[in-house]
Formats: structure tokens, sequence, C-alpha cells
């Protein structure tokens, strides 16, 4: 049996550059912030345009956050190959509405039933867990990994605070199907450091190479 690759999204993306550099790094997914009360925003239409860079195989992800139907609608419109990723209270009506695959974001603190959360989003492609603070998103803090139940039903993305310092300990701990990096990458809000998203994707492999050797 094949040793699992642990994949990479890189989200938060706002510039050509930065889309470039996350490309080259070895990234597998690319993020697109359309929660306007994100400093990491942009429209869906700039997002199609970042996303238009994107080679085959490299997919653009939309976050939405209590996006209304016409918002969602445009996204998709934009993004015609885009995953989505609801990150707020939406049902799982809601996410199944739009017809297309998605994510499901789950917030993390203690007492929360991530195997109860994962069954009702069944139709969830992952579920994605970040840290549970004040509004939406993780705002780019770790949580307690020893919350992660073993036998969660769909596949997990970790995600929340992660940096190329701590990502090879949460791969290990947690053995997920991919991990997310926003802030860990960045150089300003919304401004991505090459070299940071070219450390972090290493450490990934790293992490991957440790887990090869272990089984073997």
């Amino acid at each position: 049996m094949l040793p699992q690759r642990t994949r990479i999204k890189i989200c938060g993306l706002t510039r050509e550059a930065d889309v470039d550099a996350a490309v080259a790094a070895g990234a597998d997914a690319i993020g697109f912030v359309l929660y306007p009360k994100s400093p990491r925003c942009v429209s869906a239409a700039r997002a199609g345009e970042l996303a238009r860079r994107l080679p085959p195989f490299v997919t653009p992800v939309a976050l939405l956050v209590n996006a209304e139907p016409a918002e969602i609608d445009a996204a998709v419109q934009a993004l015609p190959q885009a995953l989505l990723q609801f990150h707020g209270d939406e049902t799982p009506a809601a996410c199944e509405a739009p017809g297309r695959p998605y994510l499901r974001a789950a917030r993390m603190a203690s007492g929360f039933d991530l195997v109860d959360f994962a069954r009702q989003f069944s139709s969830a492609q992952a579920i994605l867990l970040d840290a549970h603070v004040e509004g939406y998103g993780g705002g780019g803090k770790v949580f307690d990994w020893s919350l992660i139940p073993v036998n969660v039903s769909r596949p997990v993305v970790l995600s929340g605070g992660l940096h190329a310092g701590n990502v090879i300990a949460g791969i290990l701990q947690v053995r997920p199907w991919a991990v997310d990096v926003s802030s860990g990458v960045e150089a300003a809000k919304g401004i991505k450091d090459a070299a940071a998203i070219r450390r972090f994707c290493e450490a990934v492999r790293e992490a991957d190479a440790r887990i090869a050797d272990s089984e073997t």
C-alpha cells in the first residue's frame, strides 16, 4: 500500500505573485476568501482572475460565510472549477443547494461533537477543522488536537494556526487528509511570503517522509 500524501491548501490569496508562489511550492489547492469582513477578502470577479493562473490539478477553493444565494451563484459563475468552503452557520441543505463539491468548516472546542457534525455533513468532501474564536475563521490560533476523535466519517483537513514550525507535529499526531494554512505563511494579512510558503510545503513533505519511514 502506498503511503498517503498529505494535501496542501494555501488560503487567503489576493495577489498574482502569491498564487504563482503557492503553485511553485507544490500546493494542491488555493483558497480565495469571499467574506467581506475578512482582511483577505477578494471579490468573486477578482478570485476568478487569480484562479485563471492555476495549472491543471491545482484546485481553486471559494471560502464563503453565511453567503446569500446570489453571492454563492456569483462565486460559482466566476470560479467554475472551484470547490466551495462553507465557514459560517450553514446547514447541510444550504451547503448542498449549489450542487457543487464542498468542504464544511468545524469550529473545534471542548465538548464539540465532531463525529455527529461529520455525520450531519456526510455529503461534504471533507471537514475542515479550525479553532473556535470570536467571529468566523480560526484567527490564526491552534486548537487542542487531542479533541479530534479517530472515528470521524469524513476526511479531515487540519487548519488553525499552522506554520512550518508546527505542521510536522500536527500531521504526525492527526494524520489528516490535508492541511490548510493562511496567516502562517504571510508577511501581512493577505500578503503571502513566498519563502514561508515554500518552507511550509517542505515541512509537509518531511512529515509524510517520516510517516513513510515509520511504516516500512
